[in-house]
């Protein structure tokens, strides 16, 4: 199980916000998480992710503490050892498809498998620069399953795939966390696009 309860002060246009979430996610569930712009969803993920500090927090994954506020203590990033899917990509520009992959794992075959998935085995001496925003996305997505993550954070990662893709490559990732038993949070402005794929659901609101 994976517990979740934190407070982070937002910055916003009418003065000022806090984030407010006090939640649990089963191990291998697939949750969307929705809500107004502005309400703190990519801060969420963040927060979880170890790259912001909430003001007051408390984060568990099964047995093992990764943020306790209150004993002021903090799991670094590199050791949650979390998949991120950027909304921006945060791809590295002088690197090809395949050193992106190559970055994460040294496994060939797993990498040949997400090339597969991605329909990207055809771009894989490509930099980002010469991808289009689609395959762009398709490479955040496979970078961050490269290191087969217990927990999968995703910021808007269908947001440049046309539908037809989006068909092609939502079922084959959903059949990949499976196998690993990841457990996946999803931020979408087009929660529709999640239907048949997340189980549960979390909406965020202005607070």
């Amino acid at each position: 199980m994976i517990s979740i309860d934190i407070e982070k002060k937002l910055k916003a246009y009418k003065g000022q916000q806090v984030l407010k979430i006090a939640a649990q996610f089963t191990v291998g569930s697939i949750t969307k998480i929705y809500g107004p712009s502005g309400a703190g969803k990519t801060t969420f993920l963040k927060i979880i992710a170890g790259l912001i500090d909430p003001e007051k927090g408390k984060i568990t994954i099964g047995d093992t503490l990764w943020l306790d506020t209150a004993a002021n203590f903090s799991l670094s990033p590199q050791k949650r050892k979390v998949g991120f899917v950027f909304q921006n990509y945060a791809l590295f520009p002088n690197m090809t498809v395949q050193q992106h992959l190559e970055y994460a794992t040294d496994d060939a075959l797993w990498i040949k498998r997400l090339l597969e998935i991605g329909k990207l085995e055809t771009f894989t001496e490509h930099k980002p620069e010469y991808l289009s925003g689609g395959q762009q996305q398709r490479l955040a997505i496979l970078r961050a399953m490269a290191i087969k993550p217990q927990l999968l954070l995703m910021d808007e990662p269908f947001s440049a795939l046309d539908p037809k893709m989006k068909s092609e490559i939502i079922p084959e990732l959903k059949l990949l966390w499976g196998e690993l038993g990841t457990t996946t949070l999803i931020v979408s402005h087009n929660p529709q696009e999640l239907e048949g794929l997340a189980e549960l659901e979390l909406y965020i609101e202005n607070q």
